[in-house]
Order: structure tokens, then C-alpha cells, then sequence
């Protein structure tokens, strides 16, 4: 049941928000030029790597030694806009139709975290992660890791279809308000560094 409401509500949601991804993709391509699209390797259900699509929100800005400058100064106003409204997760949609991810479950973390995790932390990929998920709609990236895993594996722990549509209202009134986007002092979120972090 989860899965056919995955496909029906990612098509639907491509769909009706087509105009949208058009206009965004448009105004990227005019503001930061290409690529359009962000891709980047997560780790799916049981650990398994996926190419997780958003759009793009940083500009490609490097330091005079040629490294990467941090992530709020690449941030681009246009990106802020795209992040604090989550218009840059919509095309997750299409990763949802190919099987990558559900509309809800554990946020995809980076692939540089996984030997990082604890066993029971691990656990998280017990479940195809989510587009939105019960840590996102209870603080986001205001909470810390510790509470932020506490949330995901409380989900795998007690998942269910009513919770999915509860945590799909709740998200649709947090990207309304624009709770929780980022860490204080922090683009998004400060960097998992092991238990204890």
C-alpha cells in the first residue's frame, strides 16, 4: 500500500507542480547557469547508494588556494528562497516514482556518514528514506543529530499508514511557516561527526 501511494502521490505531485519546476529551473539556469539540477550519492534502504536529485541552491565558488568556500557563502539568494520553502526537494519526486525513495522516511544523509553510525542508528535504513520524515516535522535542522536519529528510528519503530499522512499535513505546514530550516549559525545543518555528536 505504501509503495502504490509513493507512485500515485509522486505523479500527482509532478504533475501538478510542473509549472513550477519549469519556472525554477528557468530562473537557476538564468541566475547560476548549469547545471539546472543538484545530483548526489545517498545511501537508500539497507544502506544501498542512489542518485538523490534537488535542484540547485549554491553557486560553484572557490578560494583563492582553490578550495570550495563554505556552503553559506555559496548559498545564493535565489537557493535560500528554494530551501526555506522546499521548492529544491521536488524533484525527489522522481526519485520516489523510480523506487529510490518513499514521500516519507528518514531523510537520506551523505554517504561519508555510514561508518560513522552506530548499530542502532544504522537502523534508519531499515526503511526507504523520505522525502519528508517525523524528524523533519519535529524540528528539522533546529534539533540535534542525537534527537534527529531519535526521531527517524522511532518512526521505523511505529510506521504506519495514518502516520504517513499525518507526517504529509504536518510537512505541508511546515514548509508554510518555514520552521527548522537550518542550525543556528549554520547554512542547514552542522556536520555528523560520530556518536556523541
Amino acid at each position: 500500500m505504501k509503495r502504490i501511494i509513493d507512485i500515485l502521490g509522486a505523479s500527482v505531485g509532478l504533475l501538478l507542480f510542473s509549472p513550477v519546476l519549469a519556472i525554477v529551473a528557468y530562473k537557476i539556469r538564468r541566475e547560476m547557469g548549469a547545471p539546472v539540477l543538484f545530483t548526489q550519492t545517498r545511501p537508500g534502504r539497507d544502506g544501498k547508494p542512489f542518485e538523490m536529485i534537488k535542484f540547485r541552491t549554491m553557486r560553484d565558488a572557490i578560494d583563492a588556494d582553490g578550495r570550495q568556500l563554505p556552503d553559506a557563502e555559496r548559498l545564493t539568494k535565489l537557493g535560500r528562497f528554494l530551501r526555506s520553502s522546499s521548492i529544491d526537494e521536488l524533484p525527489e519526486l522522481w526519485n520516489v516514482l523510480k523506487g529510490d525513495m518513499s514521500l516519507v522516511g528518514p531523510r537520506p544523509l551523505l554517504i561519508e556518514y555510514l561508518p560513522l553510525y552506530s548499530a542502532e542508528q544504522a537502523r534508519r535504513h531499515e526503511v526507504r528514506p523520505g522525502v519528508t520524515g517525523w524528524a523533519q516535522v519535529n524540528g528539522r535542522n533546529a534539533i540535534s543529530w542525537d534527537e534527529k536519529f531519535a526521531l527517524d528510528l522511532w518512526y521505523v519503530d511505529n510506521r504506519s499508514l495514518w502516520l504517513d499522512l499525518k507526517i504529509i499535513w504536518q510537512t505541508i505546514r511546515k514548509v508554510i511557516k518555514r520552521d527548522g530550516i537550518s542550525a543556528a549559525g549554520e547554512a542547514t545543518m552542522s556536520k555528523f561527526t560520530g556518536n556523541g555528536s
